[in-house]
Parts: structure tokens; sequence; C-alpha cells
């Protein structure tokens, strides 16, 4: 019953997959910083990090696996930030997730579902391949084709996407993000609480990494 719920679900978003996509911020910007502290906090699901914790840069991006403008800072921004500030230990990134409809949902639970090393290899593989599983008519079995690529069988992704305890941690950090942060659009970061939204260049980014070095 679960599954078929989750199939239901999958299939109704599938014409609102491409109106949600349109939240997705397409001019960067930088506003109003936020608390550090509170962003800090990790979600009843903790935080997914890449790089070393103790980096003296923290960048939160918060995002949904259905933005075109987040696809695209994962495929041409993230790898010279990671090649420049992550790996080298001045910056760490912290992932979170904001789903803006069902599919985005589904993928971050696929996501959480692969063993924890593996997470932000899933992401992008996910990013990378966008458009073959999250815009089609049928997300369901899109979604479910793509996962065997990742190492998930129809058993083990039939369960991931049945975990309402997983689901609920996903929409618990959403929230947060939109009611204490004021997240409303994708992608969204924090660079030490520094806001940028919106799809942004890397010497955007680095001029405000560098800020904070």
């Amino acid at each position: 019953m679960i599954v078929n719920l989750t199939r239901r679900q999958l299939l109704a978003s599938a014409a609102a997959t491409t109106f949600a996509a349109a939240l997705a911020t397409s001019v960067p910007a930088v506003a109003q910083s936020a608390d550090v502290a509170k962003l800090m906090e990790p979600g009843p699901l903790g935080d997914m990090v890449l790089g070393n914790e103790d980096a003296p840069v923290t960048i939160i991006e918060y995002a949904s696996l259905t933005c075109g403008h987040c696809a695209n800072f994962h495929k041409n921004t993230l790898p010279e930030l990671k090649k420049q500030y992550i790996d080298t230990g001045k910056a760490k990134m912290i992932m979170r997730e904001f789903p803006l409809d069902p599919v985005a949902s589904g993928g971050f639970m696929l996501a959480r579902c692969a063993p924890q090393d593996k997470y932000f290899d899933v992401l992008s593989a996910m990013f990378a391949d966008q458009r073959s599983w999250a815009f089609t008519q049928d997300p369901y079995n899109a979604m479910l084709n793509f996962s065997k690529q990742l190492g998930f069988t129809q058993e083990s992704f039939e369960a991931c996407l049945g975990n309402q305890q997983l689901l609920d941690g996903i929409t618990a950090v959403q929230e947060r993000a939109s009611k204490e942060f004021g997240v409303n659009s994708t992608p969204t970061f924090f660079v030490n609480g520094e806001r940028i939204v919106g799809a942004s260049s890397f010497d955007e980014f680095a001029k405000v990494i560098e800020k904070h070095l």
C-alpha cells in the first residue's frame, strides 16, 4: 500500500515538476546573513558533510533535485569549489534537502538510503542525469530504473521510498529552512552565515569565501 501511494504521488507530481522547477532562482544575489549558530544545528537526519569538518569556512546549500540551477551548480561550479577550497581544507560543504516536489523528495530519500560515503556521489549522478529520471511522464519507473544504476534493487528501492521516518526528516529540514532562515527558492547558500541566493559562478563564490578565510 505504501509503494502504491508513493507511485501515485510521483505520477501525480510529473506535471507539477516543471512548475516547481520554476521556483528555482536563476539570478544570483547576496542578501542578509543568518545566525551561524542556528544554521549549524543539524536536522533530525544529521548533516551530510563534504570535506574536513574542521575547515574554517562552511558552505551550506539548500537544493532540490529537480532544480535545473542546482544541477548547473553541481555540474559546473562545485567541481572547482571542491578543487580550490574543499579538497584543500579551506572549506566544507553541508547539503540540506529542500525538495520542491515529491519527485525531488524521492531522489533525496534514495541518496539517504545509499551508503553514507556515497551520498554525494548519488547526488552528483542524479544532478548529472536529471532529465532522464526527474522530467518524465512516469517518474516512478524512471527513478526505479535509474536507482538500479546506483546499486538499488526493486525491493530496496521500494523500502527506501516507503520509509516514512526518512521522508518526515527531509520535510523537517525543508520546513525549518523556510521558517527560520527564510529559504524560499533553490539553490540557496550560506557561507559562514552569509546568504547567496541563486545561480552563482565560481568567481562569485570565491569572493565570498575569501572574506571568511
